[in-house]
């Protein structure tokens, strides 16, 4: 996380993969502050759920981010596809 990252969002983003996890990546606070930055029209939380120390809620989250940012929220399970 940088506030770099808001320059990025002047130019335009379709999509964002942005982790929640929170232990050895960004965390659910952080990984909002991210998409406020980056404005992206979809973001996919990643890096989530897979074992015990990163069992972050990605559907909380996504209601987070949608209440707070026009950003479309896409959670997504292994083997899911995204058209953007």
């Amino acid at each position: 996380l940088f506030y770099d990252m808001t320059l990025i969002g002047e130019v335009g983003l379709d999509l964002a993969v942005i982790p929640i996890g929170d232990n050895f990546t960004m965390g659910p606070d952080d990984a909002l502050r991210a998409v406020k930055f980056l404005k992206p029209k979809t973001v996919v939380p990643a890096h989530f759920g897979t074992w015990p120390i990163i069992d972050a809620d990605a559907e909380s989250w996504a209601a987070r981010v949608e209440k707070q940012t026009e950003t479309k929220v896409a959670v997504m399970k292994a083997g899911d596809s995204l058209v953007v």
